[in-house]
């Protein structure tokens, strides 16, 4: 498949992420994406010189609660009932392929 749109090539981009994709999905998805990028394009052709910078639409206040010291579990019980454990912590399998 030709990259299109500066290059962002759908096929490359599933290699990368290790999807297999039909010729059929890669055309169908690489369409989708090319729309995308064009409505991105749309967008920054906006003058946006008068809106002022913000992290958030709408204003957003801290809604956590309180860090409080409290119970927590006893290291000896979650070591006995983890699957798996070694030298005092739990293991886990490994997720990461390289």
């Amino acid at each position: 498949m030709s990259e299109t749109h500066d290059g962002m090539d759908v096929g490359y981009v599933a290699k990368l992420a290790c999807i297999d994709l039909t010729d059929e999905e890669k055309t169908l998805f690489q369409g989708q994406l090319d729309q995308v990028l064009h409505y991105v394009e749309q967008l920054n052709e906006l003058d946006v010189s008068e809106v002022e910078p913000t992290a958030h639409a709408i204003p957003v206040f801290n809604v956590l609660r309180k860090d409080e010291l409290g119970t927590s579990l006893n290291h000896d019980d979650v070591i006995a009932n983890a699957p798996s454990a070694a030298d005092g912590h739990v293991r886990v399998p490994k997720i990461i392929d390289q």
